[in-house]
């Protein structure tokens, strides 16, 4: 049984496919005008244990993230620059559509070796917003056709009014100091109304209503319905897309179509440092390249994730990391020590399934990992098949530990040290750990015997 918690509905369900085990996902993507810092790719994680879990389940999935390199303006309203311009004006280039494309194509691939470096699987289609043009140009027309959009002197936009349950998704924001401001944008009929094609005459597409881009909402309805559908399983995304961005695009895309757009919508919570919310604006970013830097590991920050639930704040500290970094050494330090892997334990494998399809219960997950490192009772074989299971839904990189190879004059020593430790000879012992040492290798005594491992 399969449980997630609805933002639509507020409330935990049972997770129902629109086609027997099959999922279709669809993940908001970055805006690739920058590095991507630890917050943002906390959304992206959690598309990525949303497919792992699905896929213990035994589900066929398709996964869709989006990556937008045109029509994302700096807030969620309308007004404002482009985040590409002003992307573009940081780098010291000129403002052309062929440079924006360019510098969004470099975001791109760094953002691609932050999934890879956080070990998240790369999504089955990452299209860009600027491929997929005529799909927004498609719903922006149908919208047109059915009465939901008017034309101002800056571009077409969406008239909520005609919507009678817009915003159905939750958390609209007040909206009496847009009113009170006179002049930002007097032709709108509603300050929530938003723009589904911007005007300008310098650079962009063409269009039925002019040249220019299309807003940001209606690149994801157009990118998400051209593979997945009008109407499909699972979208994602921060908890701060819900209000505006999220709403906007369940407008736009259940008016042009007449039918539900997803059935499930789930939002992962922000990640703070020092209680504060990590944001671009507030200058207190960290990269997954900050982190590699500082000397960490980039999956001891997925460890430091997994244990809190996806829908709670996560407080970043780099004693934190540095906790979870001495955790994820100990584990691939017992990974590596143990031998081939045989079959995994039924009973833990069972106990891991069900933790991560509650919800995606990843402290409980990560709990029942820690039982299996600790239990002794576990054959070290089934032990070592069992945290390769564990690690296809949590993704800590244990498929990667390989055996250490033991020189054939390392063993000979060790097997040495081994009769002189069961003759007390415990002089002769410690020479023997010293020379195996100056091998580049360490002696460990532990329960199951003596260990060798590299140093």
């Amino acid at each position: 049984m399969i449980r997630l918690h609805n933002t639509l509905t507020k409330k935990t369900e049972d997770f129902i496919p629109i086609e027997s085990g099959k999922v279709k996902m669809y993940h908001c993507g970055p805006t690739v005008y920058d590095y991507i810092h630890i917050g943002n790719l906390r959304a992206f994680f959690l598309g990525d244990l949303l497919r792992r879990m699905f896929e213990a389940n035994n589900y066929e999935v398709l996964q869709v993230m989006n990556i937008t390199d045109v029509g994302h303006l700096v807030t969620d309203g309308d007004a404002g620059d482009d985040k590409m311009t002003k992307a573009l004006h940081r780098e010291g280039k000129s403002v052309t559509l062929e440079n924006m494309l360019e510098l969004a194509e470099f975001y791109r691939e760094r953002f691609v070796e932050d999934l890879h470096a956080l070990n998240i699987k790369i999504p089955h289609v990452m299209p860009k917003a600027s491929d997929h043009i005529q799909e927004d140009l498609d719903i922006i027309k149908k919208l047109e056709d059915q009465g939901f959009t008017y034309t101002t002197s800056d571009g077409v936009y969406f008239d909520t009014e005609k919507m009678p349950d817009y915003g159905k998704l939750g958390g609209l924001p007040d909206i009496s100091h847009m009113e009170a401001r006179v002049g930002e944008n007097a032709e709108k009929k509603n300050p929530r109304d938003f723009a589904l094609w911007k005007f300008n005459t310098d650079m962009g597409w063409e269009s039925p209503w002019g040249k220019g881009f299309p807003g940001w909402h209606i690149e994801c309805s157009g990118m998400s319905q051209r593979y997945l559908g009008e109407t499909f399983d699972i979208h994602t995304g921060g908890i701060d897309l819900s209000s505006v961005h999220h709403n906007n695009e369940i407008a736009q895309s259940e008016c042009a179509n007449n039918k539900p757009f997803v059935h499930y919508w789930i939002h992962n919570e922000f990640v703070n440092i020092a209680d504060t919310k990590i944001s671009k604006s507030l200058g207190n970013t960290i990269s997954i390249n900050t982190i590699k830097e500082k000397g960490f590991h980039p999956l001891a920050y997925r460890l430091l994730l997994l244990g809190a639930r996806y829908s709670s704040k996560v407080n970043f500290t780099w004693e934190a990391l540095e906790a979870n970094q001495n955790a994820l050494t100990k584990l691939y330090n017992l990974v590596e020590s143990l031998p081939a892997p045989s079959t995994a334990d039924e009973s833990y494998t069972e106990k891991l399934i069900s933790a991560i399809s509650d919800d995606l219960d990843t402290p409980k997950a990560i709990a029942i990992v820690w039982e299996i490192v600790k239990d002794e009772n576990l054959d070290p074989a089934v032990k070592h098949a069992t945290l390769l299971v564990a690690d296809e839904m949590l993704g800590l990189g244990l498929q990667n530990i390989a055996p250490t190879e033991i020189p054939s004059e390392v063993q000979e020593l060790a097997n040495e040290r081994e009769a002189a430790r069961s003759n007390k000879d415990w002089q002769k012992s410690d020479e023997l750990r010293d020379k195996i040492a100056e091998l580049g290798f360490e002696v460990l005594d532990t329960a199951e015997g003596q260990k060798i491992k590299k140093i």
